[in-house]
């Protein structure tokens, strides 16, 4: 593999870091500005909602830039995000950060993953994307905890300078190391959204809004509920995040393990059923900060396992089109990660933390409703090219 995909994955734990980062600093952002903490929450609506929003359009408007300059440019994007979210003084400004944030994160990714395949021989591109979405799952696993670590002595703007300057750096590593691609075939909106058609695809997307809908409702929340049934506070809390993100790449491992070897269905079922089963009894069983960490390293490697059937099942019903289909399913996922907030913060303000995991586990339901659907029309004709896809599950 391309060392220079090392320099993409560092780019993807910064956008990575600069979109979880939120559940790291809630409290401080709460007791800082002077807010509730599902207002606080919100943040991570607006970074969400703009990344789902944004994604499409803009690789429609960037299609013909080359393909290092949208990649520094979307770097530094991010860095102007977090350098105002830095000097935020108030909660307006705040938001406003989030969403120049998100526009680069929502430019980076598509970009990096494409110039992952490129820089890479045909037998290798499959693990260098997954080389560039493991900065995703570093970003869980170092640049979370160490946010909800440093929010103490540095504040939130102490946080959100260093995740600029990590930004920054990714930009400069890139502008340095990575070489000039030329852009891909331009592909307008109307093309990017016909495969939305096909009944399947809309499923599936469904399963996608409801399934991160179910997992980061919790985790948004997930310094005061720990705090709250847990007794954990400060470093403790940053040791649990650990505990999440080493599950996190667990899971992500052995979801991309278990789709070759089972197919897709059994996989992404599992992941949701087991999902259900946890978040109904998390408040019953993260009870101590011992089993609170337990909980939480399993909670990671369900909730990650999730991501590799889903993506072979989405591939699997046009892989000619399934460039579009992912770009989709990216809009799916942040979306479900700003529905999170915004429900999130809904069930707090009336029900308080301890209800949240309880009730986000009736979208984890929902998501397995949307999966038997997909099932029962795994046969149905390809809306665009008049053909069957009987080995859509594969199990």
């Amino acid at each position: 593999m391309s060392p220079r995909t090392y320099l993409l994955t560092f780019g993807a734990f910064a956008v990575g870091t600069s979109g979880y980062i939120v559940s790291g600093v809630l409290p401080a952002v709460s007791r800082e500005l002077d807010v509730s903490i599902s207002t606080a929450g919100q943040l991570g609506t607006a970074f969400a909602f703009t990344f789902a929003v944004a994604s499409a359009p803009f690789a429609a408007f960037t299609g013909r830039w080359e393909r290092r300059r949208l990649l520094v440019v979307a770097l530094a994007v991010s860095a102007v995000g977090n350098a105002l979210a830095a000097i935020a003084a108030n909660y307006e400004l705040l938001i406003a950060s989030r969403v120049v944030a998100a526009l680069g994160a929502a430019s980076y990714m598509p970009a990096a993953t494409v110039v992952a395949t490129v820089l890479n021989p045909p037998e290798r591109r499959g693990r260098a994307v997954a080389m560039v979405f493991a900065g995703l799952t570093f970003a869980l696993l170092a640049g979370v905890p160490a946010g909800n670590l440093l929010s103490g002595p540095l504040g939130y703007h102490g946080v959100f300078a260093l995740v600029a300057v990590v930004s920054l750096v990714g930009a400069i590593a890139v502008r340095a190391g990575v070489p000039t691609v030329q852009a891909p075939p331009a592909v307008g909106l109307r093309e990017r959204f016909a495969v939305a058609a096909d009944r399947r695809v809309q499923l599936l997307l469904g399963v996608t809004v409801l399934g991160v809908l179910s997992a980061m409702a919790p985790f948004t929340y997930i310094a005061p509920f720990l705090s709250t049934t847990a007794g954990a506070h400060g470093v403790a809390v940053s040791l649990l995040l650990l505990g999440y993100g080493v599950g996190a790449t667990v899971g992500n491992s052995l979801g991309g393990r278990a789709t070759d070897r089972f197919g897709s269905t059994r996989p992404l079922m599992a992941s949701l059923a087991t999902s259900v089963v946890l978040l109904a009894t998390l408040p019953l069983l993260a009870v101590s900060v011992p089993a609170a960490a337990v909980v939480m390293f399993v909670w990671g490697m369900v909730t990650w396992a999730f991501n590799p059937p889903m993506q072979n099942l989405l591939i699997g019903l046009d892989p000619a089109s399934s460039g579009l289909v992912l770009s989709l399913n990216a809009s799916a996922i942040y979306l479900g990660v700003g529905l999170s907030s915004l429900a999130g913060g809904a069930v707090v303000s009336v029900a308080g933390v301890g209800a949240l995991p309880p009730v986000a586990s009736v979208a984890a339901v929902l998501a397995i409703g949307l999966l038997l659907l997909v099932l029962r029309v795994r046969r149905s004709p390809d809306v665009r090219e008049g053909r069957e896809v009987s080995e859509l599950a594969r199990g």
